[in-house]
């Protein structure tokens, strides 16, 4: 992240926020042409890749603000069209985790996006 006023931050962040709501609220209402909408299009199968890459945290035992930052991050890193630099997007997750997570949020996510990465990259 360059800056906080960088249009693609300021995307994410509003994505993580109708996350986070989404997570809480299950029935809350989402425009599909949106970067959250087209997240909850494949949430099941991003939410299938946290159990994978956290096997210790079911999702239900999941921060609702970690897991809507891996949501906005997964989906950047594996089904976007243009996908940005690996890099870029575990720096970007880590930012929003520090700014919005508790203590243990920046570690938990890098780790759960190293191994996501590592596993894409090996194959």
């Amino acid at each position: 992240m360059k800056r906080k006023t960088d249009p693609r931050h300021i995307a994410r962040v509003a994505a993580f926020k109708k996350l986070f709501e989404i997570n809480l609220r299950p029935k809350t209402r989402i425009d599909k042409n949106t970067l959250a909408g087209k997240i909850v299009a494949k949430q099941d199968d991003i939410n299938l890749l946290v159990e994978k890459n956290a096997p210790a945290w079911p999702i239900s035992q999941i921060a609702p603000v970690d897991l809507a930052i891996l949501q906005v991050a997964i989906y950047e890193l594996l089904f976007k069209e243009k996908k940005e630099p690996y890099k870029v997007v575990v720096d970007e997750a880590v930012e929003i985790a520090k700014e919005f997570g508790g203590e243990a949020s920046k570690g938990f996510i890098n780790g759960v996006l190293g191994s996501i990465i590592k596993e894409a990259t090996s194959n």
